[in-house]
């Protein structure tokens, strides 16, 4: 049985909500929220501990290998994933999603999708057309059967696409002879705050790890004008902190309680969030922010196989869209990575494979002390948030997972549809 790898990497991912009279657009980004919800629900479930994840990046290198899949294999990547029944209306959406998210203006955005093929395993042309012309993916042929060579050029790609932040993404010994097809997605995002935190006003404050554990973090000081809010539904606070350009935002939602992360993740879904964010008004705010920088990489299978999509993993796959040859999947590894400091946010991922206002309009400052584990997105301006975090280890360099520090998970590239 031959195999097909996909990775994913992603440094600040991002995922435009689309414009509603683009119908494949809207559609794909629909189904790209609903898909990132489940995704980052299940991933948090099975990697306790700080996390830096990308439910975009791993969507569309997964529906890539859709595109591929025939029979009961298609059904169930097509049911988890939230691809539309109609191909040319999936397919030009995300086509369009990419091409959005390229076009960002005022930030360094970028998506890119690569294949490498073997020659042992002839791939079928319309498979390729549809991978160019529809996901913009680059095709390229490696011998698998010199695993640290070939290791090495698809890491160097993922490395140049990620601006050299998401590095050995590929281990020699994931590549074998019998490897036949690799699929890449990257993602890369950074930008600089509409207005920067003073980094002399940074210094060290309490963090709650939980109800029982304090540690001193680095922490920024801020105070202006943002968009602030109640979300009583999940007992925590928001905030929207944009960026240069204003066409991308980060919003964080805080739990009003020390313990109140996991409400927070366990009911995030039924949250009407776009609707908090259209009823807010811009407020002046105090605003403790830890810094933080995680890198994380996470090995995808046991929890797609939770989310419906095991058969694609087994010999009975079917993948006859992509070769004649029989092909299943062995591996779906993303490295991520995100720092946010006083300038602005950097992050990346490689995945292969009714009328009440939120909040009670006041003249006075609101305080609002990010100081225990929260939730972070990042968004396109006035449609949807893209990027999702929460604290769990330490705030200098990579974070490890540590009982005794901040817990916080992030989702890079993670879409919000407008029921969100």
């Amino acid at each position: 049985m031959r195999t097909l790898l996909l990775f994913s990497a992603a440094a600040f991912a991002v995922c435009a909500m689309a414009d509603p009279s683009n119908d494949p657009l809207r559609i794909i980004a629909r189904s790209t929220g609903g898909f990132s919800n489940r995704f980052l629900k299940t991933v948090v479930e099975s990697n306790p501990g700080n996390l830096i994840s990308s439910p975009l990046s791993a969507q569309v290198v997964l529906a890539m290998a859709a595109y591929g899949a025939g029979g009961s294999t298609a059904t169930q990547m097509r049911t988890s994933l939230g691809i539309p029944a109609n191909n040319a209306l999936g397919q030009s959406g995300y086509k369009s999603l990419i091409e959005t998210l390229n076009a960002v203006k005022g930030v360094q955005l970028k998506m890119a999708n690569k294949i490498y093929t073997s020659d042992m395993v002839p791939i079928k042309a319309s498979y390729k057309e549809i991978t160019a012309v529809k996901f913009l993916a680059e095709t390229e042929s490696l011998d698998f059967g010199r695993a640290a060579t070939a290791a090495a050029s698809i890491n160097a790609w993922c490395d140049e696409q990620t601006n050299h932040r998401i590095k050995d993404v590929v281990t020699p010994d994931s590549l074998t002879p019998d490897t036949a097809l690799v699929l890449v997605n990257a993602v890369y995002f950074k930008g600089n705050w509409a207005t920067k935190f003073d980094s002399a006003q940074t210094e060290d404050r309490p963090f709650h790890v939980d109800a029982k554990t304090t540690i001193n973090v680095p922490t920024m000081y801020i105070k202006r004008n943002y968009r602030f809010g109640n979300i009583p539904e999940i007992d925590a606070k928001f905030i929207e902190l944009p960026y240069e350009g204003k066409e991308l935002s980060m919003i964080i939602i805080r739990p009003n309680q020390i313990d109140g992360l996991k409400r927070i993740q366990d009911n995030l879904h039924t949250v009407n969030l776009t609707d908090h964010l259209k009823r807010s008004y811009s407020n002046e705010v105090m605003l403790y922010l830890p810094k933080f920088k995680i890198e994380t990489t996470l090995d995808l299978k046991p929890s797609l196989e939770k989310m419906g999509m095991s058969e694609m993993f087994q010999n009975g796959a079917d993948f006859s869209g992509m070769a004649n040859a029989p092909l299943k999947i062995s591996k779906v590894i993303q490295k991520a990575f995100i720092e946010v400091n006083e300038e602005g946010s950097e992050a990346a991922a490689v995945t292969g494979l009714s009328g009440r206002r939120s909040f009670d309009i006041s003249k006075k400052t609101t305080v609002l002390n990010v100081n225990r584990p929260f939730i972070l997105f990042l968004r396109q301006a006035e449609t949807v948030p893209i990027i999702a975090g929460a604290p769990s280890s330490s705030w200098h360099g990579v974070a490890e997972p540590s009982a005794s520090i901040p817990r916080r998970q992030a989702s890079l590239l993670h879409d919000i549809p407008s029921e969100f």
